[in-house]
């Protein structure tokens, strides 16, 4: 599996890299070296996990509507967001100290807090 998309799995979900593995894995047998899967043919399991991944920006869910014998249908077909996985693969992570929220808070908002204690 590409590696691009293993450390974007890691970074956006905050996995461990065999969970991020696996989950690459998981995708790469439900996309069979094809392009785009549609939507109807996934398990229930498999479209809930791509819904998080598309919430994250790494899969794109495409729309057709179609006129099949006077009947308005729509699919829903998903493909990999190649600029998504990218980006999310080399975001560097914000490393804040756990305090630093403490600074954030107006001094007068001490002030008050203490008067009322």
């Amino acid at each position: 599996m590409n590696n691009l998309f293993v450390k974007a799995l890691k970074n956006g979900f905050d996995m461990t890299k065999e969970d991020a593995t696996a989950l690459a894995q998981t995708v790469q047998k439900v996309f069979r070296g094809l392009k785009e899967v549609e939507d109807m043919s996934l398990h229930k399991d498999v479209r809930s996990i791509f819904n998080d991944l598309h919430q994250k920006n790494l899969l794109y869910l495409r729309r057709e509507e179609l006129n099949e014998k006077g009947k308005f249908i729509r699919k829903y077909y998903w493909s990999l967001n190649n600029d998504g996985i990218r980006t999310e693969a080399y975001r560097k992570p914000i490393k804040e100290s756990p305090y630093e929220i403490y600074k954030k808070i107006p001094e007068n908002a001490w002030l008050i807090h203490s008067s009322n204690t």
